[in-house]
């Protein structure tokens, strides 16, 4: 526990600092790219001061051209941290609308480019989808965790169908990459913290062609398939 807190105290502080360095740099760069180096060392400090490695495999199964859909299972608060890091590729996470009201934190995201769903009712999160679906076929690669919410015991809990859907309407290629240790790292809902590696194993990218109905189903499958056969 002592260990958790001490991270704490200089996780949140960083946070800040960084959040505000990579907004004051969307002024200048409408690329992004310094936006996500900030992400990614972001990710790579916070790995460090827990004491935790990573260990990515299958990276030469990501596409390195093109916007994609990465789809991965989520196991801990740490999960974020990781791809962050490890994923080789810019891209935008889609957040929960309310994220994006945090003073720095979520200026940073928005103008960085990161995508709120507002969940509050259907007619909202189709909207959201929908503009989540442009932006993608834009050329702009995002993160999903299609579970919705992190697993309490490692196991795949059931997809939701709003990522399904929206890599239907935008019609590019999913990644599924699958998390391992993450909950070992620090277990949910607890305020515990220990040193570990995390993995990140990537999987052949699926095709999608804006599929419906059945084929929609089917896609959820293929997915969930891919991320549980690399769960350890």
């Amino acid at each position: 526990m002592l260990r958790a807190r001490l991270f704490l105290l200089v996780f949140f502080p960083l946070t800040f600092m960084l959040a505000l360095s990579a907004l004051v740099f969307t002024f200048f760069d409408p690329t992004g790219r310094f936006h996500h180096a900030h992400a990614k060392l972001w990710g790579r400090i916070g790995l460090w001061l827990a004491g935790v490695k990573l260990r990515v495999t299958g990276l030469e199964k990501v596409p390195v051209d093109g916007p994609v859909i990465f789809m991965s299972n989520h196991q801990g608060n740490f999960d974020i941290l990781a791809l962050c890091y490890g994923i080789p590729r810019q891209f935008s996470w889609i957040a929960k609308e309310e994220l994006f009201a945090i003073p720095v934190f979520g200026h940073s995201m928005r103008r960085g480019g990161y995508i709120p769903l507002d969940r509050s009712d259907g007619r909202s999160a189709m909207k959201s989808i929908e503009a989540a679906a442009a932006k993608i076929r834009g050329g702009r690669s995002v993160v999903i965790f299609p579970e919705g919410t992190r697993t309490e015991d490692g196991a795949l809990l059931p997809f939701k169908r709003g990522g399904f859907l929206l890599a239907a309407k935008a019609g590019v290629p999913i990644v599924p990459l699958t998390i391992n240790g993450s909950a070992a790292v620090n277990p949910c809902k607890r305020l515990e913290l220990y040193p570990g590696t995390i993995t990140i194993c990537f999987a052949d990218p699926i095709p999608t062609a804006r599929e419906a109905g059945a084929r929609r189903e089917q896609l959820m499958e293929q997915v969930r398939t891919a991320i549980d056969a690399g769960l350890e």
